[in-house]
């Protein structure tokens, strides 16, 4: 059985005329999709917008370089809600991950996310014997799906504005310590004109959302047969 993990970041809702959030809408038009076809699927939730993580800290840090036999109770506490998030990642083999771009860059509660989840010993190892890189992923396998709404346009590469673009990257680089292999994208823009070229946007993004479901299915089914 196929075990997706749908994380929301906007802090926008999903159910409001005036203010819907883009990014959360074309999500659930997704699973609405593969639930039609997949309804066997294991879903794993996560709203981090409304429910968000915390920030590490110091004790944090401690506790997570803290070999897993040495840590105190109070310590193993403290890595209690990293180590759920992160069995949250070990679980799936589907990532759907929807957000805002937010001043050029990721909401402050999806990188507290991915700071509680990328952890040594947990996502990565380091060994400095590795020379110049001693991270490596610790998992593998997974396929993400990074839904993204923005206010302007251009962040594609060789876009007006790809140098500004600090959220894309950003996820993909993050996500090697996801364990993912294969990641697709799907963009609104043009939000904040409202013209033409944002229905054009919405449109494009709604039927590339119809066409990676019907090929992920297809493969899904194809693995799991």
């Amino acid at each position: 059985m196929t075990t997706l993990l749908h994380i929301d970041t906007s802090a926008r809702p999903l159910n409001q005329s005036d203010h819907q959030s883009i990014s959360r809408t074309l999500a659930q038009r997704f699973l609405s999709l593969w639930q039609n076809t997949l309804p066997e699927t294991h879903i794993i939730y996560r709203d981090l917008a409304t429910s968000p993580v915390d920030l590490i800290n110091q004790a944090w840090i401690e506790a997570a370089f803290t070999k897993e036999e040495k840590r105190t109770p109070t310590q193993m506490s403290i890595l209690s809600a990293s180590n759920e998030l992160i069995d949250e990642v070990m679980q799936a083999d589907i990532i759907l991950l929807s957000t805002p771009m937010y001043n050029y860059g990721m909401p402050a509660v999806l990188k507290a996310w991915f700071d509680q989840v990328i952890r040594v010993n947990k996502t990565f190892s380091f060994d400095l014997n590795r020379g110049d890189f001693p991270l490596q992923a610790s998992l593998s396998g997974k396929t993400l799906i990074l839904i993204t709404s923005s206010g302007e346009y251009g962040f594609e590469l060789g876009g007006l504005r790809e140098k500004m673009d600090h959220l894309h990257p950003h996820i993909h680089t993050l996500s090697h310590y996801l364990g993912v292999e294969t990641m697709h994208t799907i963009r609104a823009e043009y939000q904040e004109f409202n013209d033409e070229r944002h229905q054009a946007s919405l449109k494009k993004a709604n039927t590339e959302v119809i066409t990676l479901v019907a090929q992920l299915v297809d493969i899904t089914q194809a693995t799991f047969a």
